[in-house]
């Protein structure tokens, strides 16, 4: 898993600097993006490994950057995780609607962000291509 790149897609800066500290124990290298359309431009740019997704964000929304994500082929493949506050009835089918993979509601344990990250992460094929088991 080291060198593996994780995008996280996130405007609040208490909720980025708390990632950055969860992942600062593992070989895991972090990029960060405050808005949407930041993030879409990011993962474009370089795609990563994993994205971590706010569904929550200026400019447009986490469903929104899921779905650019998935339209195009260099992100279509990468593994996103919605990341929300948004913990009512519907919501985690609504994430996988609109093309995450998972779904964390906050707040949320240090040790379950690590175990969905490293569960997406560990599920690569030879090519790079990872297996998707929720879709």
């Amino acid at each position: 898993m080291a060198g593996k790149r994780i995008l996280h897609i996130e405007d609040n800066p208490s909720n980025r600097k708390a990632v950055r500290h969860i992942l600062r124990q593992t070989d895991f290298e972090l990029t960060e993006a405050v808005d949407g359309e930041e993030g879409v431009r990011a993962a474009l740019e370089s795609p990563p490994d994993l994205i971590l997704l706010d569904i929550q964000l200026p400019k447009l929304s986490g469903y929104d950057v899921a779905q650019r994500l998935r339209a195009d082929e260099r992100t279509r493949h990468v593994p996103i995780i919605a990341i929300t506050s948004y913990a009512l009835s519907g919501d985690e089918q609504r994430t996988q609607e609109m093309g995450c993979d998972d779904y964390i509601a906050k707040p949320y344990r240090p040790k379950v962000l690590l175990e969905h990250i490293r569960r997406f992460l560990n599920q690569e094929d030879d090519d790079g291509q990872r297996e998707n088991p929720g879709r």
